[in-house]
C-alpha cells in the first residue's frame, strides 16, 4: 500500500514538472515572436532625442554640454580637421562630442548616457574613448608654449627684465591682486565678497609681450 502511494506521488510530481516545462517553453516561444521595433523607427527616435537635447534651444544645449551650439560646432570642426575624428556607422561627430561633454559636465554613468542618447552601452563607451583620444591630439593646437623674454629683447617695455632683477628667459609680467567675478553657492559668497561688495576671487596672472595670459593661479 505504501509503495502504491509513493508511486502515485512520483507520477503526480513528474506530470507537474512536465506541465511546467511545457509552459516555460511556450512562454519562450511567445517572447521570440514579439515584434521588434524597426531599424528606421529606432533611428528616428535617436535623432529626435538628440534634437531635443542639442538643437531645440541654446539654453538646453548649454545645460547639456555647458557650451552653446556655435562653440560645439567649432569644437567638432577642430576635432575633425585637426585630430582626424570621423563619424562611425550611424553616429556623427557632433553626437559623439555631445556624449563626451555630457559625461564630463554631469559626471554620469554609462547607463545614464544609454537612456539620454538612446544608445547601447558598448556604443557609448567606444565613442567616448574616440573623442578622448582626439582631444589629446589637439594638445599642440590648443596649448601654445609662451615665447620667453630673453636678455637681448629690444622691446622698450621688456628690455629692462635683466639678469639680477629676474631670471634669464622671463615668462612675462606678473599681475597680482586681479579680481575676477565668480559664481559660487550662496553659502560661500561671504568668503568671496570683496571690499566693493562684488563676488570675486583674487587671481595671480602672468602676461607675455603680446598681453596674453600665459599663466593663471586662482585663489
Amino acid at each position: 500500500m505504501d509503495q502504491q502511494i509513493l508511486l502515485g506521488v512520483l507520477i503526480a510530481f513528474t506530470m507537474t514538472q512536465c506541465q511546467m516545462l511545457l509552459m516555460l517553453e511556450a512562454l519562450m516561444n511567445d517572447n521570440k515572436r514579439l515584434p521588434q521595433t524597426p531599424y528606421n523607427t529606432r533611428h528616428r527616435i535617436r535623432q529626435l532625442a538628440y534634437f531635443q537635447m542639442i538643437h531645440k534651444s541654446h539654453l538646453v544645449c548649454r545645460e547639456i554640454t555647458r557650451i552653446d551650439r556655435r562653440t560645439l560646432i567649432i569644437l567638432c570642426n577642430l576635432l575633425k580637421i585637426v585630430a582626424g575624428l570621423s563619424w562611425i556607422e550611424i553616429v556623427d561627430v557632433e553626437e559623439m562630442v555631445a556624449m563626451f561633454l555630457y559625461v564630463l559636465v554631469h559626471n554620469v554613468k554609462n547607463r545614464i548616457i544609454q537612456q539620454k542618447f538612446v544608445r547601447s552601452g558598448e556604443t557609448d563607451s567606444g565613442h567616448f574613448n574616440l573623442v578622448v583620444f582626439a582631444v589629446v591630439r589637439l594638445y599642440d593646437e590648443m596649448i601654445k608654449k609662451p615665447v620667453l623674454v630673453t636678455n637681448n629683447c629690444t622691446d622698450q617695455h621688456w628690455k629692462y627684465f635683466e639678469v639680477g632683477v629676474v631670471h634669464v628667459n622671463c615668462l612675462g609680467a606678473l599681475l597680482d591682486v586681479t579680481y575676477i567675478k565668480v559664481n559660487v553657492p550662496a553659502t560661500d559668497r561671504p568668503t568671496f565678497r570683496t571690499r566693493k561688495g562684488e563676488i570675486a576671487t583674487n587671481v595671480l596672472g602672468v602676461c607675455d609681450t603680446k598681453g596674453d595670459f600665459v599663466y593663471v593661479l586662482a585663489g
